[in-house]
């Protein structure tokens, strides 16, 4: 049975609410798809998403990601703004530093054996996607690896026009955090638009 999971970046508490309140105060009367929760849609930074096979044991494997990585006990990433990704994204796009590629490569090295790869999606619309993009997918069934890697916290998807509206008029309509900062590291069970819909195991950065 395939299972929709992905790895993620957990904000810290603080960040956690300042996120759902940047999505509310983004979108205003034309509200941001899913909805960002403290006990629901958990905003979040992916690392990497995907269809998986029932080979894969999501408490292991977050344990041997943790322990491939050194990772500090909060990392904090500076914030580049809310920006605008076809077709009707918007999100909050953040610094790219080397160990968050190392990162996503120990993910990838840990899970790609247990990809389900009769579930990627070839029938897809990849006419807007980068050339990296576009291969990305192909090897991993998600967009964002590699030199594609684009990180960022999801505010939410709408139409196309409206989005576009928004991201142009988000310096007037709300104030993003010069930098966010995240304590966890989270397996997950993907839900709309690949929201982080449901926990199925989290661990602190640091590797005590």
């Amino acid at each position: 049975m395939t299972r929709w999971l992905g790895v993620a970046l957990l904000p810290r508490a603080d960040h956690t609410r300042s996120a759902i309140l940047l999505q509310q105060s983004l979108g205003g009367d034309r509200p941001l798809r899913p909805p960002l929760s403290e006990d629901g849609n958990l905003p979040h930074l992916t690392v990497f998403q995907g269809p998986f096979t029932d080979t894969l044991d999501p408490e292991r494997e977050l344990a041997r990601i943790s322990a491939s990585v050194a990772l500090p006990k909060e990392l904090s990433l500076a914030s580049v703004g809310v920006v605008h990704q076809p077709t009707g994204w918007l999100f909050v796009s953040v610094e790219r530093p080397t160990l968050l590629r190392q990162l996503q490569e120990a993910v990838l090295d840990r899970l790609a054996p247990h990809l389900d790869r009769e579930a990627f999606d070839t029938t897809k619309d990849t006419s807007r996607f980068t050339d990296s993009e576009r291969a990305s997918f192909v090897r991993y069934g998600y967009r964002y690896t590699g030199d594609a890697y684009a990180p960022h916290i999801t505010l939410g998807r709408t139409d196309e026009e409206a989005a576009l509206e928004l991201v142009r008029t988000a310096p007037e309509r709300t104030r993003v955090p010069v930098e966010w900062t995240f304590d966890r590291l989270s397996f997950y069970v993907m839900g709309e638009h690949g929201a982080h819909a449901e926990k199925v195991a989290e661990l602190p950065l640091a590797n005590e």
